[in-house]
């Protein structure tokens, strides 16, 4: 075989390498930084890009998309000096692909190592009750610092969550101690309500019961004095209509020696009743003393009927 082929061949096999090792695709959500004669020369977006062979360096890959970082447990001293293992999970995302890799060696460590001094100095500063009540405004704080200085780096910091705060065993067990305690005071104070309460139902309940009787005893007399009243008013009118249908009876023919009639008629019953109970009684002199009263009875009748 011609030697001048060979190595026409070889050229163009070496081209053709070359070709394809220069030829780059960025996937989507994503930027690569590249480097001419070790010097920065442009960032590649998502698409398919051709390098300059030998001349053209592809230095760093960097994608855009949101990142999770697990900060390692730390110890901190709270603010009472006691002693907790914090556990947290941050949350990043690159802007700026050319900051991301000259701004810093590795801005994922270098943002994990921040979170954690941040995190200590910021749980120092509260009490530690309170690292269990204001977990959103230490998230808040740490996200504050690390984004503020993570901004050169071509960083942004997200958000940042604390996934775990461990106690020391002696912490627990008096905390355990607190809480029942609270539990149980809570408990006795329920206790205490519910038997006050029961007590004022049962007293407004008694109350009640007086004021329904006296209630009733009050209906129970008007109605009684309400009948008592209706009685004597139709008492009252059935002797008026007796006696005026009496007169009306008086004024007939007849009438008067009815009336003179029925007045010894009971003026000799109630005197045979008087007998009957006494042993001894006057008779008057005069029988006619019968008559007499009668008569008299009906001189009285006349003139309350004569005419004026």
């Amino acid at each position: 075989m011609d030697i001048g082929l060979i190595i026409s061949l070889g050229l163009a096999a070496a081209v053709v390498i070359a070709v394809i090792k220069s030829a780059v695709v960025v996937p989507q959500r994503s930027n690569f930084i590249i480097e001419r004669l070790g010097k920065y020369s442009r960032t590649l977006d998502s698409g398919f890009h051709i390098l300059i062979p030998f001349i053209d360096k592809l230095a760093y890959r960097h994608t855009l998309k949101e990142e999770v970082i697990d900060v390692d447990r730390q110890e901190c001293v709270t603010k009472d000096n006691i002693q907790v293992g914090v556990n947290g999970v941050l949350y990043l995302q690159v802007i700026d692909a050319q900051k991301a890799s000259y701004g810093i060696q590795d801005y994922r460590y270098a943002a994990a190592q921040l979170a954690q001094t941040t995190m200590r100095s910021v749980i120092g500063q509260i009490d530690l009750d309170k690292t269990f009540e204001e977990r959103a405004k230490i998230n808040e704080e740490v996200v504050q610092v690390v984004d503020e200085a993570a901004s050169p780096w071509g960083i942004k910091v997200l958000r940042y969550e604390i996934s775990d705060i461990s106690l020391p065993d002696s912490i627990k067990d008096a905390l355990e101690q607190q809480m029942r305690a609270e539990r149980e005071r809570r408990a006795a104070i329920a206790r205490s309500e519910g038997e006050r309460q029961a007590m004022i139902n049962v007293s407004e309940g008694q109350r009640q019961e007086m004021v329904n009787v006296s209630e009733g005893d009050k209906m129970r007399q008007i109605n009684e004095a309400e009948g008592r009243a209706r009685e004597i008013e139709l008492i009252a009118v059935a002797t008026a209509e007796g006696l005026r249908k009496i007169a009306s009876a008086i004024n007939e023919p007849g009438g008067q020696e009815a009336v003179s009639l029925r007045v010894a008629e009971q003026y000799v019953k109630e005197f045979g009743n008087l007998a009957k109970e006494n042993n001894t009684m006057i008779i008057p002199a005069e029988l006619a003393g019968i008559g007499g009263a009668v008569a008299g009875l009906t001189q009285i009748l006349k003139q309350a009927n004569a005419p004026r």
